[in-house]
């Protein structure tokens, strides 16, 4: 039985689209309402890890930002942008360095593109010595030789917003990285992988997150305010889906997430 005390992190939420120009002050509030008590405010390039930067600022002890350039966006790398956001991750608000990452997915920015941006922001994270946020879409094997050549380097590592199977949980462990698993588990077409897959994940590792308002969970338990938009107060009902495929009890999954969570972004607890 999950009680008032079970609190929980939302490690991936894109607050600063149009999604949530509306509402954000609601949708803050519905999450505090059952118990998420932080959300990590994703940034995906250097426009929208400014504005979460900001929303961190105006949600003090609540929102937290990471600051980061996404593979499609990975283009516009240059030397100026490395500056910006080297200037974005000295504010106290702001606990990593990402999303970045590698998708051959959609290959918006070229795959040589994408390397290059990536293995800049591997150098921010080593310079600065902040945690790492990551995205990782049909390019496992160079997303993982990549970090190989530079991990002993590098300071704790999530591998966000999860979909795949047990050899990449197997591989991304045994680089001490940390797993981060949405509410694609509960899709019952395309989760199925991840359903097997987190069994293998350790309680040490494992993080929650909603990436809204993306991955609405197919089996939400309260219709969206806006639809077919996911949002923070879902992050209960994820956990719960995530407990039964680890085979873990609920409450120690939860305490276990939120815990990780708190020691990997340096927040209190």
């Amino acid at each position: 039985m999950i009680t008032d005390m079970e609190k929980y992190i939302d490690i991936g939420v894109n607050l600063t689209g149009n999604s949530f120009k509306k509402d954000v002050a609601q949708v803050v509030a519905r999450a505090q309402q059952v118990n998420v008590e932080h959300l990590i405010i994703t940034g995906t390039n250097v426009e929208h890890s400014e504005k979460a930067v900001l929303l961190a600022e105006q949600y003090e002890s609540v929102c937290f930002a990471t600051v980061g350039l996404h593979p499609h966006h990975a283009s516009d790398y240059s030397s100026t942008l490395d500056s910006e956001l080297r200037d974005m991750l000295s504010h106290e608000s702001v606990v990593a360095v990402g999303e970045c990452g590698l998708d051959f997915n959609r290959n918006y920015s070229t795959r040589n593109e994408q390397i290059h941006a990536f293995e800049a922001q591997l150098e921010i994270a080593i310079d600065t010595q902040k945690p790492l946020f990551l995205h990782q879409r049909d390019a496992h094997e160079d997303f993982i030789a990549i970090i190989k050549s530079c991990r002993s380097d590098l300071n704790q590592i999530v591998a966000h917003c999860f979909t795949g199977n047990i050899e990449e949980v197997n591989e991304y462990v045994l680089l001490d990285m940390h797993i981060g698993v949405t509410g694609w588990i509960c899709d019952e077409r395309r989760g199925q992988s991840l359903q097997r897959a987190v069994k293998h994940i350790p309680l040490d590792r494992i993080m929650l997150e909603t990436d809204a308002p993306y991955l609405l969970p197919r089996d939400a338990p309260q219709k969206p305010v806006e639809k077919n938009r996911n949002e923070p107060r879902y992050l209960p009902h994820i956990a719960k889906s995530v407990a039964k495929y680890m085979e873990v009890d609920e409450a120690k999954l939860i305490t276990a997430a939120f815990e990780n969570s708190c020691d990997f972004f340096k927040i209190a607890k």
